[in-house]
């Protein structure tokens, strides 16, 4: 199986190229945008060596069908799938913050639990919960979004005051943020998932606020399965989950949390295997559909007579 882990197109009009983490941006005539999202994976912000099969293809048609899904809430940046790998959409101006939002005390909010904090971007976590304890209600824990190196935890009062985002804008965020979050969780409730906590990017184009980025896929987002979630939380269990943290759990049990000098364990082919098994798994779980794989050879230049064929249309 191959995968996709570079690009290097050259699109008519094509302005820039950004290479993130996970995604190649394309911007054409700086009025659309063409993101790939390849098959690269990271933990602790670090690029892994190894391409997974069909990641790129189950995130980016999870982004899609959740962008659509939840269009009437706030306006999104997407407007078409040219390849089951590629989003093609407006080109925006985004916000240089994430907006974290968090159901229940898991992940990062419980390991700063654990170490006796009980504050969080300024928000407050009662005493006495458990890990994946249920919080009363869904906290937001915003995070800076650095262009290098790791996010920080940031709160809202320091975001106004560096002038990151206007309080006018960051008081739509935080609603449109709380709106989305209910919404995605009651799409998992129908699919006997727990939507845990997630992460929304916006940005602007037009002085219009717009959902950037991907949404409700398991790289942003953290699910529990909901049956069986009872019985672990009272007997102290770990919960069944769907989520990129298989992947930081095994990066862990083999020394490695992205610190510098630290070095990034083999990924052999029986990771590899099972990583992109349980991103499809992912998929089918998430949508309630059988995924469909997409034929593998010759992937850069499906993506490109795809995209082609997209901007001809234009």
């Amino acid at each position: 199986m191959q995968t996709l882990i570079k690009t290097d197109f050259r699109f008519p009009n094509q302005k820039s190229f950004y290479k993130g983490k996970v995604r190649d941006i394309y911007n054409i005539d700086d009025k659309l945008m063409l993101m790939i999202v390849t098959d690269r994976i990271s933990a602790f912000d670090v690029v892994l060596p190894r391409g997974i099969p069909y990641k790129g293809q189950v995130l980016n048609q999870i982004a899609a069908r959740s962008l659509d899904a939840t269009a009437d809430i706030v306006p999104n940046w997407k407007i078409d799938t040219p390849d089951p790998m590629v989003t093609a959409g407006i080109i925006c101006r985004p916000f240089m913050v994430e907006m974290v939002i968090r159901g229940y005390l898991a992940g990062h909010a419980w390991r700063e639990y654990k170490k006796g904090s009980r504050k969080l971007c300024g928000k407050t976590m009662p005493e006495g919960m458990k890990e994946n304890e249920k919080f009363p209600e869904p906290l937001i824990t915003p995070t800076t979004k650095a262009v290098t190196g790791h996010d920080e935890d940031i709160e809202k009062e320091e975001i106004i005051k560096r002038g990151m985002v206007s309080e006018k804008d960051y008081l739509k965020l935080e609603e449109f943020t709380k709106k989305l979050f209910e919404r995605g969780h009651k799409l998992a409730q129908e699919r006997g998932l727990i939507l845990v906590d997630t992460k929304y990017e916006f940005g602007k184009a037009d002085d219009k606020i717009y959902l950037i980025d991907e949404i409700h896929t398991p790289d942003s987002s953290r699910y529990f399965y909901a049956d069986g979630y009872e019985y672990r939380l009272q007997n102290n269990q770990p919960q069944k989950q769907l989520s990129k943290e298989f992947v930081r759990e095994w990066l862990t049990d083999k020394g490695f949390k992205g610190h510098e000098g630290q070095k990034i364990p083999e990924m052999n082919d029986n990771f590899v295997t099972q990583a992109s098994e349980r991103y499809i798994e992912l998929y089918e779980n998430i949508t309630g559909e059988k995924f469909k794989k997409t034929n593998t050879e010759n992937i850069e230049k499906r993506i490109e007579e795809n995209c082609m064929s997209f901007l001809r249309l234009l």
